[in-house]
């Protein structure tokens, strides 16, 4: 039989990190950046945290004398701080320079995976470990803690209240997103510069900053979800190449919610499980259903931009100038 009681748990821990990659990707598109680099950058936060928390471990003379808070602080700070700079290349290319925005997004998804990927092989190495990953197990039990009295209060404490704090932080977070984007000042100005930059200037609104603002707070927001996965998901493993097509996901999740991120808190569940509904459904030795089943969550996101294309609604758009760059001399 399907136990929702074990099923959904783990659907919520495989979509958080979509739903901090998702939000991260909103506030970027809603200022008209495209940021197909996010991959990379979650890739590239948890690699800064990882190493955050190596340097940290390695520092103490035994793994009981950690402190819960700098075990916390740190690979959180090492994670926005490398997401940061990830964001910041990207601004330099597309809004300084103006570089077109899909191939950049796709060159800092190779340069994030490749940064990752070398930093987590020079760890491997230092630790001097027989296989090829490296284990923080101190600094993801205090990541990973959970409320005290969840395992007391049965299916309903194991569904909904045995979790990290990064996982509640993803929800309030996307809330907060949607409440800034919808009801205030900044979110207008914001969704102006992403429809017309043009008129936005002309309004006095400094596009270029808004830009920067976005992408850069979107991209700490998304490296976030690769800091979650390694230390929460992953039980504070690192191995290489690990994260698999979750990047990919989150920027599917964003046209699934056509750019809600209140939405996105449902539908990274919603994405999360069908990510893992494969372990559920016993396929017997017919592994070809194990890889059709992987598949769902991008057969529903092309439903969902079928059905989306046919309303055409103005509101189920994307920003206007999405993926376009902003001359202020064509003014």
């Amino acid at each position: 039989m399907f136990d929702i009681v074990s099923f959904f748990p783990r659907a919520v821990m495989q979509g958080i990190p979509l739903l901090f990659g998702s939000t991260g990707e909103i506030i970027t598109e809603k200022s008209g950046n495209l940021n197909l680099g996010i991959p990379g950058i979650m890739y590239v936060g948890g690699i800064c945290g990882v190493i955050g928390a190596f340097l940290y471990e390695q520092s103490l003379p035994s793994p009981v004398d950690i402190n819960g808070f700098l075990a916390i602080v740190i690979p959180i700070l090492a994670c926005l701080l490398g997401s940061l700079i990830m964001g910041l290349i990207y601004c330099f290319l597309t809004v300084t320079l103006r570089a077109n925005q899909n191939v950049t997004g796709l060159a800092m998804t190779t340069f994030g995976i490749g940064i990752g990927n070398f930093f987590g092989g020079s760890l491997i190495k230092l630790t001097g470990s027989e296989v090829p990953s490296i284990a923080l197990s101190a600094t993801s039990a205090c990541f990973s803690k959970s409320l005290p009295f969840a395992k007391d209060l049965g299916w309903f404490g194991t569904m909904f209240l045995d979790y990290g704090f990064l996982a509640y932080a993803a929800i309030i977070i996307a809330f907060i997103t949607a409440y800034i984007i919808k009801k205030t000042r900044v979110g207008l100005n914001l969704r102006a510069v992403g429809e017309s930059p043009t008129t936005a200037d002309a309004a006095g609104i400094n596009v270029n900053r808004y830009k920067y603002i976005a992408t850069c707070v979107g991209s700490m927001i998304a490296g976030l979800g690769g800091l979650y996965y390694v230390m929460d998901y992953a039980c504070g493993v690192w191995s290489n190449d690990a994260f698999g097509d979750r990047g990919w996901l989150a920027i599917a999740l964003v046209i699934f919610t056509i750019w809600r991120p209140n939405v996105s808190v449902l539908a990274s569940i919603l994405f999360g499980g069908l990510y893992i509904l494969y372990l559920f459904i016993p396929t017997g030795t017919h592994l070809y259903m194990k890889e059709l089943y992987k598949m769902l969550p991008y057969v529903v996101t092309i439903i969902v931009l079928i059905v989306v294309s046919l309303k055409k609604s103005r509101n189920n758009e994307p920003p206007a100038s999405l993926g376009l760059a902003y001359f202020r001399e064509e003014r």
